[in-house]
């Protein structure tokens, strides 16, 4: 029983030995644990000291960095306000002459657009005015005796602009009682040159005016009948051998109408050729009477002629005159420079004996020669 205790008690005791072991390991290995982790965050403090200090230093860096960097950028920002400064008075200055130099060239031009458009209100102005001659023309051309008139006054103006008044005559009345529209009258030749200007215009218009082929080819047989019977007229009325020319004219008063009758009517000018008629435009009648003009001044001259050889042979007696007396004016002229050159000479010789004369020594102190005495 007591053995038992005994072991019971040595047991006990044992297990109490190997739990108060366990306890102090196990307070050890805690204490060894409490150790390593104190070791272990004062070197995570230390690190992380080291990594604040760090920190600290590439703040303090970064800081004078930034320092630095504040001061260049203020430097830049003045550098760059003061360049943006100048270019912009540069550019407003720029700005300003070139719309100074825009408003001045607008100026110009508004000037020049204000006298073009004065230019252009006298043009309209003249247009209109060039309208309503038009719409007069037409109204002169539609009645017949005022497109006569109109005709009649036109080569009147034509043929006194190129002609002396002593050449033609108007209304003039031939020997069978008709009166063409004008006559020239040719230098050498009693015969007078016809003109006529009373052309037939009403085919011509209706042709103009016609629309449908019908229409156009009446206005075309219109064309030829009247063209052709106003030909025949001036031939059997003007045409009068040994009083007139044996050809005459017939004025047209459109340079345009002229056209369409050559291009669209050639029959009909070969008519008038064959009958010994000229068509004639209001050109070709310029060209006429520059023509006609040059034959009368011609004529003028020949009749003249006479007139010039007389006063030929005056002017060249004049002339031989006037050689004569040029030939006796040099003779003068030569005997004046011969004597003018003796009266050098002599001027020259004068001149030395003086020279000589001044160049002669008087001896004050020498008394006087006396004179040799002559026997008596």
């Amino acid at each position: 029983m007591d053995l038992t205790l005994l072991l019971l008690g040595l047991a006990f005791a044992g297990v109490t030995l190997a739990i108060v072991l366990l306890i102090t390991r196990a307070q050890g290995r805690a204490q060894l644990s409490q150790d390593v982790a104190t070791a272990t965050a004062a070197e995570r403090q230390r690190e992380l000291d080291d990594k604040v200090a760090e920190l600290n230093r590439i703040n303090s860096e970064l800081a004078g960095r930034m320092g630095a960097l504040q001061q260049q950028l203020n430097e830049r920002h003045s550098e760059l306000t003061r360049t943006l400064a100048e270019r912009l008075d540069s550019v407003s200055q720029r700005v300003g002459q070139g719309l100074e130099a825009t408003g001045n060239r607008t100026d110009e031009k508004l000037a020049q657009l204000g006298e073009r458009l004065a230019v252009i209100d006298a043009a309209q102005a003249k247009i209109s005015g060039l309208t309503q001659e038009v719409v007069s023309l037409k109204d002169i051309l539609a009645n017949k005796q005022s497109r006569g008139a109109f005709g009649q006054g036109r080569m009147e103006a034509i043929i006194r602009d190129g002609m002396p008044p002593n050449a033609y005559e108007f209304q003039a009345t031939l020997s069978n009682g008709k009166r063409p529209d004008c006559i020239i009258r040719l230098p050498g030749d009693p015969r007078a040159m016809v003109i006529d200007s009373k052309f037939p215009l009403e085919g011509f218009s209706a042709l103009r005016e016609a629309r449908e082929e019908n229409a156009r080819k009446q206005a075309e047989a219109r064309v030829r009948n009247d063209v052709s019977k106003h030909i025949n007229d001036v031939r059997t009325k003007y045409l009068i051998a040994g009083e007139t020319q044996n050809t005459a004219l017939i004025f047209v008063p459109s340079e345009s109408l002229y056209a369409d009758l050559v291009e669209f009517f050639d029959d009909l000018v070969q008519k008038a050729h064959r009958e010994n008629i000229i068509i004639v435009s209001p050109s070709l009648l310029m060209m006429a009477v520059q023509v006609t003009q040059t034959l009368v001044r011609d004529a003028k001259m020949r009749e003249q002629a006479d007139l010039v050889q007389r006063e030929v042979r005056e002017l060249m007696k004049d002339v031989r005159r006037l050689a004569e007396r040029t030939a006796k004016l040099d003779q003068h002229f030569r005997l004046v420079t011969k004597d003018i050159e003796e009266i050098g000479t002599s001027t020259g010789k004068i001149s030395k004996r003086g020279e000589k004369i001044e160049a002669v020594e008087i001896e004050t102190d020498r008394p006087a020669e006396k004179p040799l005495l002559t026997a008596p």
